[in-house]
C-alpha cells in the first residue's frame, strides 16, 4: 500500500539516492540466477501489496481503524528491527534528518495508512486499491508545482487526462455516482494523495543524506509507530475480544506488506533498476481486486475494472521520460528515480511499491 513506493512516483518506497550498500555488492548472484530469482520475489511483492487491501478490510472487522494501523506499523517496526540488527546498520544521525523523518512518517505511513483503514469500513477493498493506483497521477499533478525540473511532456500530460478520465469511470460518474459511498472513497483517494505528497517531500529532503534504504525506512516506520502509539488510545478503546482472523490480517499487514515487502523490493531495485522494480505498481490493483472478489465475495460491475484499466495507462503515460533526457542525465536519473519505499507500499501499502505502498 504499501503501497511505501524515491522520490518519483509511481511506486510506494523511501527515498534515497542510491541502492542500500548492503544490497549492491559482490554478494549478489550471477545474472542468471539472478533473473529467476527477482522475477519470483517481483511476484511474491507484488502478491502481499495486493493482498494488504484485503487484510485492512478483515482487520477492521474485529478492530478500529487506529487501532489496525498502530498494529501494522509495530509489526512492520518489528521486522525492519531485526534486519537493521543482523545488518548492522546504523540509524540516522542529525536532528534535521530526523525532523524530515518524522514529516515522512506522518505523510507517507502515519496518514495514509489510517485514511485506508477508516475507507474500508465503508467501501470494498477492490475500491481501496484501485484509489491507491492514482498515487502516481497525484504525483504527477504535484510535480507541476513542487518540482521545477520535472516538466511534463505532452504524452505525460495526455496520461494524467487519461489517468482522471479513469477515476470517474472507476466511480461511475455518468450516473451520477449512485451507490458510491463518497466520504470512504474520499478517504481512500485522499491516501493516494498524501503518498504523493509524502514522496516528493522525501525527495527534496532526504535525498543525498548518504544514509541506507533500510535506516531511513526503519526509522521513518518507528516513528511512525509512535505517532499511532499516541494518537490510537486518545480515539479507541480496547477490544472486549480479540477475533483470531482479525488479529491474523493485522500481524499480516504489518509483518509482511510493512515489514517484509520492503526488504523485498530492495533487493530487486539493487538487481534491476528502479525503472522495473516500479512496475510492480501496475499489478497491485489487479490482485487487489481478484482478492476482494474470490476471498472477501465483493461485488464487481463493469466499470470497476474498465477504470481500472484505464487509471493504470495513464499512469504508465506519467512516468515516461523524454529521451533526450535519458540519454543526457544518464546514472543521475536512474538514482532519481529510485522509488519511495511504500513503507508501504505500499505499496502501500502499499507501502508504495516504492511506490510504494496501501
Amino acid at each position: 500500500m504499501s503501497p511505501a513506493a524515491p522520490p518519483s512516483p509511481p511506486q510506494p518506497s523511501l527515498a534515497s539516492p542510491s541502492p542500500s550498500p548492503s544490497l549492491t555488492g559482490s554478494a549478489l548472484p550471477s545474472r542468471g540466477a539472478r533473473l529467476l530469482d527477482w522475477r519470483v520475489r517481483f511476484g511474491v511483492l507484488a502478491l502481499i501489496w495486493g493482498f494488504s487491501f484485503l487484510f485492512i478490510k478483515v482487520g477492521t472487522e474485529g478492530f478500529a481503524p487506529f487501532q489496525v494501523t498502530f498494529g501494522r506499523l509495530l509489526f512492520g517496526t518489528a521486522v525492519l528491527a531485526v534486519a537493521l540488527v543482523v545488518k548492522r546498520d546504523r540509524l540516522p544521525r542529525g536532528a534535521r534528518v530526523w525532523g524530515h523523518l518524522t514529516v515522512a512518517a506522518f505523510l507517507l505511513n502515519a496518514l495514509p495508512f489510517s485514511l485506508f483503514a477508516y475507507a474500508e469500513l465503508t467501501i470494498p477493498s477492490t475500491l481501496a486499491g484501485i484509489c491507491n493506483a492514482t498515487t502516481p497521477l497525484w504525483g504527477m499533478l504535484l510535480s507541476l508545482v513542487a518540482l521545477s525540473e520535472d516538466r511534463p511532456t505532452r504524452i505525460r500530460a495526455a496520461g494524467l487526462g487519461i489517468g482522471f478520465m479513469g477515476v470517474l469511470t472507476v466511480l461511475g460518474a455518468w450516473q451520477g455516482f449512485s451507490g458510491l459511498d463518497v466520504t470512504g472513497t474520499a478517504l481512500a483517494l485522499l491516501a493516494s494523495f498524501s503518498y504523493a505528497v509524502g514522496w516528493i517531500y522525501v525527495r527534496r529532503t532526504l535525498s543525498g543524506t548518504g544514509v541506507t534504504h533500510l535506516s531511513l525506512a526503519g526509522s521513518q516506520v518507528g516513528l511512525a509507530t509512535l505517532q499511532l502509539a499516541v494518537v490510537t488510545p486518545l480515539f479507541t478503546s480496547m477490544p472486549e475480544s480479540v477475533e483470531v482472523v482479525p488479529l491474523l490480517a493485522v500481524i499480516a499487514l504489518g509483518a509482511l506488506g510493512t515489514g517484509y515487502a520492503m526488504l523485498l523490493q530492495y533487493g530487486v531495485v539493487a538487481e534491476v533498476g528502479p525503472t522495473t522494480a516500479s512496475m510492480v505498481t501496475y499489478f497491485i490493483p489487479v490482485i487487489a481486486t481478484a482478492a476482494g472478489v474470490a476471498v472477501l465475495g465483493e461485488q464487481l460491475s463493469w466499470n470497476t475494472p474498465v477504470g481500472a484499466v484505464i487509471v493504470l495507462a495513464g499512469a504508465a503515460l506519467t512516468q515516461t521520460r523524454a529521451s533526450r533526457r535519458r540519454a543526457t542525465d544518464g546514472a543521475h536519473l536512474r538514482a532519481q528515480e529510485a522509488p519511495p519505499t511504500r513503507v508501504g507500499m505500499r505499496p502501500a501499502g502499499v507501502g508504495g511499491p516504492s511506490r510504494a505502498k496501501p
